[in-house]
């Protein structure tokens, strides 16, 4: 895209204030969280979640689940997730395309989020490239690049299907080979065998970059990647199936929520008798009254069969403001100092 200077120097005025991703091993947030247990409302519903995170790490059985919808990743709590891999504080994640794509393997790639320091009108910010995700921007062109490289990682492999876990260890791989920076999520898990699942993974910049591939490679008359969602649910299954006890963190719900708990009933329909997740926490602002939109609570899904009733918590927060709490507590607690590694991603033939 050309610009004028004075789009040039407006666009990068607006885009001067890069978001800090915090940081949960800088401060020990147990005290808060301590004295918040003794409070009311959300103050108490948070600590009883983080003492259930706590159990999870604790519970030398269960596989731990971390589950993300939503733009906490933009706003500034991607370090934190990728420290909780890091420092073997979940086993397996399910996300949405976009916190894995457009935010996560985005900034991977050396490119950054912005705090929006005004919001100015939609439309200019249209005319200058500049996404927007509520009060932060992305530049779009960069995005542009992201969706360019999903498109080469694709021309890069195999034809046929093959499960967004097994493309998203391809990303990762792409950026312990060719990432700038440390802190990825993607480039983590690779690392540490942890998978990851993005049971809508087109819904995100991964989908304009595959479409390309397609395109492209039938203008050549040649066979292309495609991604494959039953396979994807049939490998989370198997996870499910082989770890047995189960937590799960979860931010946000949508369609990576309902994913991870349908594996339970999955397993029964292939005839394995599984116990339901054990564990349960889930972070979210969405009310059950919106007609369940992205809002069933943890008590519904047990009259599915998905999860215990026992040892679960709902936090009705918004996730970037409570997130940084329950890490830092669980991280200084240190529980995760003696977990056994999971390494699921080992299980399938292209780990």
């Amino acid at each position: 895209m050309s610009q004028n200077p004075i789009n040039d120097t407006r666009k990068a005025e607006l885009l001067s204030s890069e978001v800090e991703h915090i940081d949960i091993t800088t401060y020990d947030a147990r005290p808060l969280i301590e004295a918040m247990g003794k409070m009311s409302f959300t103050s108490r519903d948070l600590a009883r979640a983080t003492g259930i995170y706590n159990q999870m790490l604790e519970d030398k059985e269960a596989t731990v689940f971390l589950v993300i919808a939503g733009s906490t990743s933009a706003g500034g709590c991607m370090d934190l997730y990728a420290e909780l891999v890091r420092s073997n504080m979940v086993d397996c994640v399910v996300a949405t395309g976009a916190t894995i794509v457009d935010m996560d393997f985005f900034e991977g790639l050396g490119h950054k989020h912005y705090q929006a320091l005004e919001v100015p009108d939609d439309n200019t910010l249209r005319s200058l490239y500049i996404d927007r995700i509520y009060d932060t921007y992305i530049d779009e062109e960069q995005l542009q690049d992201c969706d360019l490289t999903i498109g080469k990682i694709a021309d890069s492999l195999e034809p046929g299907g093959i499960s967004s876990r097994a493309f998203i260890r391809e990303m990762g791989k792409y950026l312990a080979e060719h990432g700038k920076k440390e802190n990825s999520l993607v480039k983590l898990a690779y690392e540490h065998d942890v998978p990851i699942f993005c049971p809508a993974f087109v819904d995100s910049s991964a989908g304009f970059g595959l479409v390309k591939h397609q395109v492209d490679r039938m203008k050549e008359n040649k066979p292309y990647l495609m991604i494959d969602a039953v396979a994807d649910f049939r490998e989370l299954t198997e996870i499910k199936v082989k770890g047995g006890e189960s937590g799960l963190l979860m931010v946000g719900g949508g369609v990576p929520k309902n994913f991870v708990q349908d594996t339970v009933v999955c397993a029964e329909i292939l005839g394995h008798d599984v116990a339901v997740h054990k564990y349960a926490v889930q972070i979210t602002v969405a009310d059950v009254r919106d007609g369940a939109c992205s809002s069933s609570t943890l008590q519904e899904a047990a009259s599915w069969g998905k999860v215990s009733t026992a040892i679960e918590q709902m936090v009705f927060a918004e996730a970037g403001s409570v997130m940084p709490l329950l890490a830092s507590d669980a991280y200084h607690r240190g529980a995760w100092k003696t977990r056994e590694k999971r390494s699921w991603a080992k299980l399938f033939n292209d780990s």
